[in-house]
């Protein structure tokens, strides 16, 4: 047996042994945080265009009704719900991020996807141990890939790519399947793998689809597996053919699938977002607050706001098309303008009265982009703010606001939440899935929290 077939057996038993009793307090604190994140952004995403574009034609097609459409009141197949709630928990870029990167996503629709097919009552201490290692399996995949800027450098959208993965192994800890299923379903997951970067040039909406593809792909992995297909007990092995050797060849490292197992926790490097734009941006808006407090100037004051990044944030960020929400997501400079006209970048500075107002787009016209090679293409942008009357300062957020590192407070996640719940469920859903959610390891029964997912 090669060394990296050791890799993929090593990690099968890590998914397969790991308990709720081997997770450490804080980390089941975060992943209830994460979880109830998610499903926050999935339900205002299940009101998003593109949602309800996908559900609509999707749903035509018929099925048998099993698994919860959030924010809707219909239900749908497995696969189908997996794939529909992992769109709608992308849709509108307020998903967590630093996993696979956007793992709540593709992690949690797949896993409440497969719920009605378990065989018996799923605990919220399962449902926590299960979110915990599909996260752990998804980021260690990216990270085997080379990391975040190598593997979405080369093109790949590591959401989808690396996610499948780890949708793959929650749901089969969930399904409950043994070591050799759980191989071959993280093997199927290997064929099942994609998800480009294309979308950035025209402000196209197949990133959203990238998350509910993972999310299906794995529910379809871990489903076959139960059913006696078999996957490669080498999918990771380097050779032709094996997933890293494919999608990243002159970036792989194997042994990161691995490396401190049980130790070092990949959900605990994961963010919850504030704004309703790209990770990317994220520092930029912080600092663009950060600096406009400090000079205790306004919008009408200023007469430019210089950001200067890396190449790769600048082919990630820098484009200049707004005029679909897509796009305007991804842009930088929208995020930036948006914070200094409308004094924060929340999901309701990105509508489409927001995107066309007068004020954000001659603000645009005030935000300037300077790539610095020397910048790291994991660093942070830097902004410098310069008003009308020729007071200019700098500043640069190394850690942006929602990093685990600078965490938003519990006060400021349940107004996340229940700002964005309440647009697809009543008040009173959204209180009872927030205590639910605070209470998650004492749930004996995950139904109990995926009827509240449901809209009369």
């Amino acid at each position: 047996m090669s060394e990296i077939l050791d890799v993929q057996s090593t990690l099968v038993a890590f998914v397969n042994d790991t308990c709720f009793d081997d997770l450490p307090a804080e980390l089941v604190a975060r992943a209830k945080r994460h979880i109830i994140d998610t499903l926050g952004a999935g339900l205002v995403g299940a009101t998003s265009e593109v949602a309800r574009d996908v559900t609509q034609f999707i749903l035509s097609e018929g099925c048998l009704p099993l698994a919860t459409l959030w924010g809707r009141a219909e239900k749908t197949s497995a696969r189908n719900a997996a794939l529909l709630n992992g769109i709608a928990s992308h849709a509108l870029e307020l998903d967590d991020t630093g996993g696979c990167d956007h793992s709540g996503a593709v992690v949690i629709p797949a896993m409440l996807a497969v719920l009605p097919l378990c065989d018996k009552p799923v605990s919220g201490e399962e449902f926590i141990t299960a979110v915990v290692l599909g996260y752990d399996v998804a980021r260690r995949v990216l990270e085997a890939c080379g990391g975040y800027s190598a593997h979405n450098g080369a093109g790949w959208h590591s959401t989808s790519t690396c996610g499948v993965f780890g949708a793959a192994a929650a749901s089969a800890k969930l399904l409950g399947l043994n070591a050799a299923q759980i191989s071959s379903a993280l093997g199927i997951a290997g064929s099942l793998s994609g998800g480009l970067w294309a979308f950035i040039h025209d402000g196209s909406q197949s990133k959203k689809l990238h998350a509910g593809r993972a999310a299906e792909g794995g529910v379809l992995a871990a489903l076959s597996a139960q059913a006696g297909i078999t996957g490669p007990a080498g999918v990771f092995e380097d050779h032709w053919g094996g997933f890293l050797k494919t999608v990243a060849p002159a970036s792989a490292q194997q042994q990161a699938l691995v490396a401190e197992l049980g130790q070092v926790w990949k959900l605990m490097r994961c963010s919850i977002k504030p704004y309703a734009s790209c990770r990317g941006t994220h520092a930029a808006i912080d600092a663009t607050g950060i600096l406009l407090d400090k000079m205790a100037t306004v919008a009408e004051d200023v007469e430019q706001i210089q950001v200067t990044l890396s190449p790769f944030l600048q082919e990630m960020c820098g484009d200049e098309k707004i005029s679909t929400l897509a796009a305007a997501q991804m842009s930088i400079k929208y995020a930036v303008a948006a914070r200094l006209v409308y004094g924060h970048a929340g999901l309701d500075a990105y509508g489409d009265e927001q995107r066309s107002d007068p004020r954000l787009l001659a603000a645009i016209d005030r935000v300037s982009l300077q790539v610095d090679p020397t910048f790291s293409a994991d660093g942070e942008p830097e902004v410098t703010l310069i008003t009308k009357n020729g007071r200019r300062l700098t500043h640069k957020v190394d850690i942006a606001l929602g990093a685990p590192a600078n965490p938003v407070s519990d006060q400021q996640l349940r107004d996340k939440f229940m700002s964005l719940a309440t647009r697809a469920v009543s008040v009173a859903q959204a209180e009872t899935l927030w205590f639910e959610a605070l209470r998650l390891e004492a749930v004996d029964d995950l139904r109990n929290i995926e009827k509240l997912l449901h809209r009369a």
